[in-house]
């Protein structure tokens, strides 16, 4: 996994984190109306879900952490399918959150689009390394 990957990936998890406290433990603060629109009257009626949806958060972003580690120890391949499926799902979270509350248009943006980086830095890198690769053994097999 490229380091550009790896950067984008950290960044998803500590934002995933952040965002997740936020969520479990903040959520009745006015100064965060603007990214949750959860108005004082609908705190008690909102606490488990913030709470629940603050805690997936937090999991999700340890869990890219634990495929960051997993990278740097010789898995890269489990480490990559963790953070894929990850990012995939904050992807299509975003997608969605965009589609069923459009006033929360900047949060999903930062949803999908921090999750789309991860992405694209892990598929456009492997197809790099790959080129690299095939281009290194077309270089030894004339050289044989």
């Amino acid at each position: 996994m490229n380091k550009v990957a790896q950067v984008l990936a950290a960044l998803e998890a500590l934002t995933l984190i952040a965002v997740g406290a936020l969520e479990t433990f903040f959520f009745r603060s006015p100064e965060l109306y603007p990214i949750f629109l959860i108005e004082p009257d609908e705190y008690d009626a909102v606490a488990l879900w913030t709470r629940n949806v603050g805690v997936y958060n937090m999991l999700m972003g340890a869990a890219i952490i634990v495929a960051l580690v997993l990278v740097h120890r010789a898995q890269v391949a489990a480490g990559r399918a963790i953070i894929l499926t990850i990012s995939a799902m904050h992807l299509v979270l975003g997608i969605s959150l965009v589609i069923t509350a459009p006033e929360l248009w900047l949060s999903a943006v930062f949803e999908f689009g921090l999750a789309l980086a991860v992405i694209l830095a892990i598929v456009i890198g492997d197809r790099r390394s790959a080129v690299r690769a095939d281009a290194a053994s077309e270089s030894g097999a004339r050289v044989a």
